[in-house]
């Protein structure tokens, strides 16, 4: 799978079709790099889906499940949208056949779009949320945290662009995380994108976890979004497959 994510990204990098990059809904799924595209004023878009990953750190393999994960978006203005994140899971250690089923903590938050440049092709936002820990046993982090990222992108041609983030989380105790992400994406037809994307966490300034992903998305309708993505770790044992729905439901107009 990993050769394969590699050759793809080579094809794809000397691919010179012409196809508008341009879509009708833009998502923060399923890549780790959140758009810097706000929503449409008084819009609400729903991005959902289902992940299976494999993890083993120092401890014993975790298998983690997604039951689904979703994200809910408003447009609060034309920069400003609300947000908030939750999801279903279940998780069993695999040395213990230890499984917990529940709701992880709810997270709330907004982003800000400061930046949005035509005759440079470029945004830029803010995107911030809390956690609020009301989540299930073992499911919950026990404390409030707050998760921020700034997001960049570039649109370089009608059928490519970059996107990074640059992001600090706080969980209420030692230092925090570093995170950051580079996604690469790419227009293949009208309707259907691919990506691929390094990204990582530097954990309580200590430990660098490096991870690398890759998915497809497809447009059903304008507003109406599939995506399937795989991703793996790079320097720690990681790996996860997910599916995912993405719909925004415009305000109707007279």
């Amino acid at each position: 799978m990993h050769k394969l994510l590699i050759l793809l990204f080579l094809l794809f990098s000397f691919m010179k079709s012409q196809v508008a990059f341009a879509q009708q809904i833009i998502t923060d799924r399923p890549d780790q790099t959140e758009s810097s595209s706000t929503i449409p004023k008084a819009s609400f878009q729903i991005e959902t889906g289902l992940l299976f990953q494999h993890l083993k750190t120092n401890e014993p393999s975790v298998l983690n499940y997604a039951l689904p994960g979703t994200l809910l978006r408003y447009g609060l203005t034309d920069v400003v949208e609300l947000r908030l994140a939750n999801q279903i899971a279940y998780f069993t250690n695999e040395l213990t056949s230890k499984n917990r089923f529940g709701i992880s903590d709810v997270e709330l938050g907004a982003k800000i779009q400061i930046l949005r440049r035509e005759d440079v092709k470029t945004e830029i936002s803010f995107i911030t949320h809390v956690v609020i820990p009301i989540g299930s046993k073992d499911l919950t982090i026990n404390s409030f945290a707050t998760i921020n990222k700034l997001s960049i992108a570039h649109y370089l041609s009608s059928y490519m662009s970059i996107g990074y983030n640059l992001g600090y989380n706080y969980f209420g105790e030692d230092f925090g995380n570093l995170t950051y992400s580079v996604a690469l994406g790419f227009a293949l037809t009208k309707k259907l994108g691919f990506y691929i994307e390094p990204y990582g966490d530097y954990i309580n300034f200590e430990t660098i976890l490096s991870s690398f992903d890759g998915g497809f998305t497809y447009l059903v309708q304008d507003n109406i979004q599939v995506d399937i993505s795989y991703g793996f770790g790079t320097n720690y044992t990681m790996n996860y497959t997910a599916v995912g729905l993405s719909w925004n439901f415009a305000k109707s107009t007279p």
